[in-house]
């Protein structure tokens, strides 16, 4: 699975994928693997980035459109 939506709100909020490492706390090489789809992002890690930016767990999973949580 590729998660397209975590790369794009990356983008969207001008950070590198260094920064977004550093603020939920993973290297930036997992985090990479995790927007190319290499590896699935763990439960601890997606509700980090949903915190990150204000977004459901189902938004960044691509279940919804809704961005609300």
């Amino acid at each position: 699975m590729i998660y397209k939506r975590i790369r794009d709100l990356r983008e969207d909020n001008d950070m590198t994928q260094a920064q977004v490492g550093e603020k939920i706390n993973v290297p930036q090489r997992t985090y990479a693997y995790y927007e190319t789809g290499e590896r699935m992002i763990p439960p601890h890690v997606l509700w980090a980035l949903a915190d990150l930016y204000d977004v459901s767990i189902d938004y960044l999973l691509g279940r919804t459109d809704d961005k609300k949580r």
